[in-house]
């Protein structure tokens, strides 16, 4: 039977909620160069990189040829500078409720845990919560050639930590998360709308459901 060696989080929606900074972020950034963005299309941004993200943006607005690379690497600059104003007064209280416990759980089972989130300020919200101690390793962003649904940002943990895509799970709250868990090879967590998160090998509504018993004993068997 096989082993389950590391656990792999997501940031936002998973281990805390900054998903609404990062909207306020997005369209303050998108409403400076007139183009207007609601929280549907906002669904689509969700797990996906900073810079693809604002190529959606410019699609979604017929600009995407109005900008040179330089120009949209100032854009992605100035929303982040937005992001960063709004989460900079964050702290542990801040992190799901359960999750804090999650993490404890792991260690004494002597399972690794990494953080495979597609934003540069992951490091940053992890030490402002306090839980930087608990992560054996951190993915970095600008490492990775292709964002999520690639599987580009599970296969970098596997790699450079020697271990299978079989012997470790990955859990996320977007669709292209989980799609992009799936094409690496993992058993896919899901956190969220069962519906939504279809794809994934088991589903919690919120992060304060995980059953790690319950998942890796499903994770082993499949």
């Amino acid at each position: 039977m096989k082993q389950i060696k590391l656990i792999i989080f997501d940031m936002d929606g998973v281990m805390t909620e900054t998903s609404e900074q990062h909207y306020l972020a997005w369209k303050a950034m998108a409403k400076d160069i007139d183009i207007e963005i609601d929280r549907s299309f906002n669904e689509k941004l969700k797990g996906v990189s900073r810079m693809d993200s604002l190529n959606l943006i410019l699609e979604y607005g017929n600009k995407i040829d109005k900008y040179s690379e330089e120009e949209k690497a100032a854009l992605a600059a100035k929303k982040n500078k937005f992001y960063q104003d709004l989460i900079a007064h964050l702290t542990e209280k801040n992190l799901f409720e359960g999750m804090l416990d999650l993490l404890k759980e792991i260690k004494k089972k002597k399972i690794k845990i990494a953080l495979g989130s597609a934003s540069r300020n992951a490091p940053t919200l992890l030490k402002a919560m306090n839980s930087m101690s608990y992560f054996d390793y951190i993915v970095n962003p600008k490492e990775i050639k292709k964002g999520k649904p690639h599987p580009d940002i599970f296969l970098k943990v596997a790699e450079d930590l020697n271990i299978k895509p079989e012997e470790y799970i990955g859990v996320e709250d977007a669709i292209a998360g989980i799609e992009s868990i799936k094409n690496a090879g993992m058993f896919a967590v899901g956190i969220g709308d069962p519906e939504t998160l279809k794809k994934a090998d088991i589903v919690y509504i919120e992060t304060k459901e995980f059953n790690l018993t319950e998942v890796l004993k499903k994770a082993v068997t499949i």
